[in-house]
């Protein structure tokens, strides 16, 4: 199925749910007290499901980071110019920034794709899919063409499509642009219906006065599009960026290809809820990583029913908190791999009532 398809069929099945309970039972026969491994039960059985394997998989894993500019940074909406998108891309694919130091201890492959940064960029390593270069201002006209939205999004629908072709079975993911917590914010607002004030924070670091005029930026945007009526395409094309574009395509694409994605933190997360929004049961194949320090998280982690293990005030973007949370599933697949079951220590297994 290619991505007109899946949009145009606006659903999609989930996860067996026969696999998840196989694990779900399996995990009760490990030597240790029920459920006392907590969510890692659950979210290991949801992998196992994804993958359709009683031995879920990490050991092929991989992150593209999907790197854009944002228009809307004229309005003084972030401490940083657009040039630092450009540098920090650039290191990223270099390997030197702090996810690419975090993927190297577990093992997790990182690639930054440029679906819109404004500036060309060079280190060979870059995978180019750049749409164009950055976003308009959405406080004076839309950030996007539709018709853009929708080639972001097919970028990262075919890039998970070449994941599970190149034998990926589990992947992170990760962005980069300075903006992209005022688009991340506005987008949410916008789908949840809620008032820019209760969704939007301080990013990279604001003052109170730089907050308040992020927070007015997108209410006045919100207002002068109708975007609390308006459709999820409307509203990515209007004040939404070409990162949250492509990770909204490469979660569905993973979706189509059964691959398990673990989100990082906001801008993911709204990604997240455009997908699910646009093909619902999208979010059977996302696995949340943490509690993000935006205020937006815990919206979109409700609305979505998610299970964030991580509670480290975390705010740093670039896929780092999906990369912590793949060593963590790794390390408790371990256990449930390897621990013996009751049958061979000879204790009584527990019994729930």
């Amino acid at each position: 199925m290619n991505l007109d398809e899946l949009l145009k069929e606006k659903s999609i099945d989930g996860y067996s749910k026969e696999r998840f309970r196989e694990i779900r039972n399996a995990w009760d026969k490990v030597a240790k007290p029920l459920d006392s491994m907590g969510k890692f039960e659950p979210l290991l059985a949801q992998v196992g499901a994804i993958q359709d394997t009683f031995h879920p998989e990490f050991e092929a894993a991989a992150l593209p980071v999907f790197a854009a500019d944002n228009g809307i940074v004229n309005q003084g909406v972030s401490q940083s110019g657009q040039e630092v998108t450009a540098i920090c891309a650039e290191n990223i694919a270099k390997g030197l920034t702090s996810v690419c130091v975090m993927a190297k201890q577990v093992g997790v492959q990182v690639r930054l794709v440029d679906v819109g940064v404004n500036a060309t960029l060079t280190t060979p390593e870059i995978l180019d899919k750049k749409v164009r270069f950055g976003t308009a201002d959405f406080s004076a006209e839309p950030a996007m063409k539709k018709e853009e939205a929708l080639k972001a999004m097919e970028e990262g629908f075919t890039l998970a499509c070449d994941y599970k072709e190149r034998g990926i079975r589990i992947a992170g993911i990760g962005e980069i642009g300075i903006g992209n917590t005022t688009t991340s914010s506005a987008v949410a607002a916008a789908l949840l219906k809620l008032s820019a004030a209760e969704v939007t924070g301080r990013g990279a670091g604001l003052s109170n006065a730089g907050l308040s005029r992020k927070i007015g930026v997108i209410e006045d945007a919100i207002e002068k599009y109708g975007l609390y009526q308006a459709d999820p395409l409307t509203i990515l094309a209007t004040v939404g960026g070409l990162d949250i574009a492509a990770m909204t395509g490469f979660y569905l694409g993973a979706a189509v290809n059964k691959l398990p994605v673990v989100l990082d933190g906001m801008i993911s997360l709204t990604a997240a809820l455009l997908a699910e929004r646009l093909v619902a049961g999208t979010k059977e194949y996302l696995l949340a990583s943490h509690n993000s320090r935006e205020p937006v998280a815990k919206w979109i982690v409700k609305e979505l029913s998610l299970l964030p293990v991580v509670d480290a005030d975390m705010a740093l973007g670039e896929g780092t908190g999906s990369v912590l949370m793949l060593s963590l599933l790794k390390t408790a697949a371990a256990v449930y791999e390897e621990c013996c079951p009751f049958a061979e220590v000879g204790i009584a297994q527990y019994q729930r009532f």
